[in-house]
């Protein structure tokens, strides 16, 4: 059985690693070139290799 005291503290770091976390990570996202433009070439590039592999006959029929 614990005591309030440590069921505290421990709440405490675990909390204060928690805010540390989404600070490294906010700062990590902040740091990231324009995430948009690559999302957008990213998925460019799957939809010009869907095109290529599917085979002419289908790509007629659309």
């Amino acid at each position: 059985m614990q005591h309030p005291e440590t069921h505290l503290a421990l709440h405490h770091a675990r909390a204060a690693d928690l805010h540390a976390q989404a600070e490294a990570h906010r700062l990590a996202n902040a740091a990231r070139p324009n995430r948009d433009l690559r999302i957008r070439l990213g998925w460019t590039l799957v939809e010009l290799g869907l095109r290529l592999a599917t085979p002419r006959s289908t790509a007629l029929a659309h």
